[in-house]
């Protein structure tokens, strides 16, 4: 591992992520520290503000036609590639194309476009099948696998396997041969960066204006030591104190311990729908019974009741899509004899559940335990598997049986917001093998998102995410755990800290 120094002495900017890159293209996977990457190395060609509205960032604007069914995007100037190379249409719309094999608001876009061409090297068009107002904000989006800008040579070679280097355009260069693999990435601040000239300085959106020559992310190898390195200077940031640190971090003087998305993190389980015991709805029922959303919570977050939300179900509490659906005769603490009965009258045949644990990653290992913990009290025959993060990633991808490395379970969590919308939710993508991992095959859920995508007003779209909810608690695709809010830790030096996300354009030093 490089040798840490003070971080203040230099025009450094020194970041401990809450877990390493196990990849580094942000289109093969939805992992945040991935995506917190890639935010740096790519521009967007919108950018959401810290309300979610999208605004034009790599686009000077758009106009539409044909009652919302064409929508043409003109390339604002000056904009180049980290190899020099300047970005073209050509370029976005093959990144355009490879991100929709992956991304669920994405693949939907794909799904209703006729054409997508390039009239000129600054022009990008689409013709549609039906209306989509969604399109600046999927094309701006935060959340899963976002929408980045990368040269055509990198983006024709498809999104089943990651590329093969990180050419892009936004405000800093990626140095690959800096790279230590568990320990150390680089930046350097790409000096040929034109930032838009207007627009919210808010989390995508508005000018990206990176004030440190160099940003350096060390992965620490435990909290204690990470604190101390944040105490001493030796580091500006770290993304996620674990909870037995947060009153320390507050009480010094020199340090800002900050919530940065007040949406929260919504926490679920994964259960893999190809193998038994959770290929039966009424096991997965039971399963999701046998949870206690305040001790994942309390679990994560501590007992402090402002730092979580229970009662959730698969929607966020406070969004237009909540609903009380279904939760009728959910009970927290859980009856754990009514559950008994239940997984007694499930079929359950006392199948080893493979509970797969993000070992090195806190808040999802101590998520694992709880829900592993619940359901062996409630009869389950469970064999707890931690893994370090990339073995995990590797793994979660096997949609083999037990006995040629497959899983029955894990945890996993989205930005809060992402709840606010069927659209956006990846675990919704109940398609079978063809989906996301856990790999659900629930067609009524898919019939329903897509009527979500084309319904005509509000009114519509509340009705239909109360059948989408019945739905899920009827067939249980994944499993609601609770909202945690994870608070940032970093130095009072540091200044302009945008919302939502880690970002670092923008942030400055005093």
């Amino acid at each position: 591992m490089p040798r840490l120094a003070h971080a203040q002495a230099t025009r450094t900017l020194k970041f401990t992520p809450y877990t390493d890159l196990v990849t580094l293209d942000p289109v093969v996977t939805g992992n945040y520290a991935v995506r917190n990457h890639a935010l740096m190395v790519f521009d967007t060609l919108y950018g959401v503000d810290d309300t979610y509205m999208p605004h034009p960032q790599m686009v000077a604007g758009h106009i539409t036609d044909a009652d919302g069914r064409v929508w043409t995007l003109r390339l604002r100037d000056g904009l180049r590639f980290h190899d020099g190379e300047p970005v073209l249409a050509r370029d976005a719309v093959a990144s355009i194309r490879r991100w929709g094999q992956r991304d669920v608001l994405g693949a939907a876009l794909m799904a209703v476009t006729d054409e997508l061409s390039t009239p000129d090297d600054r022009t990008i068009r689409f013709r549609l099948k039906a209306p989509f107002p969604l399109l600046p904000y999927a094309l701006g989006k935060t959340q899963g696998n976002v929408m980045i800008v990368m040269p055509e040579r990198l983006a024709a070679s498809g999104a089943d396997k990651p590329v093969s280097e990180m050419v892009g355009s936004g405000p800093y260069r990626y140095l690959a041969a800096e790279r230590l693999q568990g320990a150390f990435n680089a930046y350097a601040k790409f000096e040929g960066y034109v930032p838009r000239g207007d627009g919210p300085a808010q989390l995508l959106a508005g000018p990206k204006i990176a004030n440190f020559d160099r940003v350096e992310w060390h992965t620490l190898p435990d909290a204690a030591t990470a604190a101390a390195a944040l105490e001493k200077g030796e580091i500006d940031w770290w993304e996620q104190p674990i909870t037995d640190y947060w009153p320390v971090l507050r009480s010094k003087p020199g340090i800002v311990l900050d919530v940065l998305d007040r949406s929260g993190i919504y926490r679920y389980a994964r259960v893999n729908h190809l193998n038994p015991p959770f290929d039966k709805a009424a096991v997965r029922r039971a399963a999701l019974a046998a949870v206690s959303q305040t001790d994942v919570v309390v679990g994560i977050a501590g007992d402090d009741p402002s730092m979580s939300r229970t009662g959730i179900g698969f929607f966020a509490p406070d969004s237009r899509m909540a609903s009380n659906v279904g939760m009728e005769g959910l009970k927290d603490p859980p009856d754990r004899d009514a559950v008994r009965r239940l997984l007694d009258a499930s079929g359950y045949n006392g199948e080893t559940v493979a509970m797969m644990s993000f070992g090195t990653i806190p808040a999802l290992d101590t998520h694992a335990q709880v829900v592993a913990d619940a359901w062996q009290r409630c009869g389950f025959k469970v064999d707890f598997q931690p893994l370090e993060t990339a073995a995990a990633l590797q793994r979660l991808g096997n949609q083999g049986p037990l006995a040629k490395g497959g899983w029955s379970a894990s945890t996993d969590s989205f930005a809060g917001v992402t709840a606010n919308d069927p659209a956006l939710i990846d675990t919704m993508r109940t398609t079978g093998s063809t989906g996301t991992y856990g790999w659900a095959d629930i067609p009524e859920i898919v019939e329903l998102r897509a009527r979500y995508l084309t319904a005509a007003d509000l009114v519509a779209q509340q009705s239909i995410c109360r059948e989408l909810q019945a739905v899920c608690y009827r067939e249980v695709p994944y499993i609601p755990s609770g909202i945690t809010l994870q608070p940032t830790a970093y130095s009072r030096t540091l200044t302009n800290v945008r919302r939502g996300v880690p970002l670092f354009y923008g942030v400055a030093r005093t």
